[in-house]
């Protein structure tokens, strides 16, 4: 078997296009995904009742059903109600709530950890409800659980490549159409495979990077 990479990598432009789509896609659905899943988690935690159970119903839902499925029914199955929207849209709005439902229980998991004497100590302090949250209880929880966030946003970049299946121009699409242009379908995906490869290596680093930085501080980075 003689292997033609050239062919392949000719039509860089299309690969470059769709590797680009995936990480605005992966942005994208990062920050609105992280920040739904911080509300939920802070919900089944804190939350009423009523509140808990909903927020538990809908991270059932998305746990218990696959990826396609919800993709599918955004894409194809809203319209019936009237809810029309691009293939792109409908991408990232399945990628934010499934990502969303994730990070909600890693999130709970590590506000659940917080010290009930943090919370008293904060307390007596005058603090509200929301700055209890914000400044003691939520920045240690995320620099427990950030590792497991990012191996969670690294699954819903990959994941990403389903969202090929309803034509969105994602690094997988444009894999498939040079393929399918080049008949050199082993190289095509080699290539795709490599790229996101890289892209998860890039983007494990830089939350890395980013996380004791900006959300909860290097110190409470180390202690993570």
């Amino acid at each position: 078997m003689v292997f033609d990479f050239s062919s392949v990598l000719e039509q860089w432009p299309l690969l470059l296009g769709g590797t680009l789509v995936t990480l605005a896609m992966t942005l994208v659905s990062t920050l609105l995904g992280l920040l739904l899943g911080i509300a939920c988690g802070w919900a089944r935690a804190n939350g009423a009742s009523w509140l808990r159970f909903a927020v538990g119903c809908y991270i059932e839902l998305v746990r218990n059903t696959p990826y396609i499925v919800q993709l599918f029914f955004i894409f194809f199955g809203l319209p019936a109600l009237g809810l029309h929207m691009t293939a792109i849209t409908a991408s990232v709005l399945s990628l934010v709530l499934n990502l969303g439902a994730y990070a909600a229980e890693i999130t709970r998991a590590g506000i659940a950890t917080t010290a009930r004497s943090q919370i008293e100590a904060a307390q007596s302090l005058a603090l509200d409800r929301w700055q209890i949250f914000s400044r003691v209880v939520l920045p240690p929880a995320l620099a427990r659980v950030w590792p497991s966030l990012i191996g969670q946003v690294i699954i819903i970049m990959l994941g990403s490549a389903v969202c090929s299946q309803i034509s969105t121009e994602e690094l997988s699409f444009s894999a498939n159409l040079i393929a399918s242009r080049s008949f050199r379908n082993f190289e095509s995906f080699i290539i795709a495979a490599v790229i996101y490869l890289a892209l998860a290596v890039m983007v494990r680093q830089f939350l890395g990077w980013f996380g004791p930085r900006f959300i909860f501080g290097p110190a409470l980075g180390e202690k993570s």
